[in-house]
C-alpha cells in the first residue's frame, strides 16, 4: 500500500512538473529543448492513472470485467 501511494505521489509530481515546463514558451536563443516534456506528461499520467487502478484494487473493489 505504501509503495503505492509512493507511486501515486511520485507520477502525480512528475506529470505536474512537466505540464509545467512543457507549456513555457520557446526560447529559441538557448536552442531546442532536450527533453520531451509533454510526451514525458503523457506517460507519467498514464503511470498515475495505472497506479490509482492498482490503489482502487488494493481497496477491495473490482475493476474491469468478472466472469460468470
Amino acid at each position: 500500500m505504501s509503495l503505492t501511494l509512493t507511486g501515486l505521489a511520485a507520477t502525480a509530481a512528475l506529470a505536474v512538473f512537466a505540464g509545467w515546463r512543457g507549456a513555457r514558451p520557446p526560447d529559441f536563443q538557448r536552442g531546442p529543448r532536450m527533453v520531451p516534456w509533454r510526451p514525458l506528461m503523457a506517460a507519467s499520467a498514464t503511470a498515475f492513472l495505472i497506479f490509482l487502478v492498482h490503489l482502487v484494487n488494493l481497496l477491495g473493489i473490482t475493476t474491469g470485467q468478472t466472469s460468470p
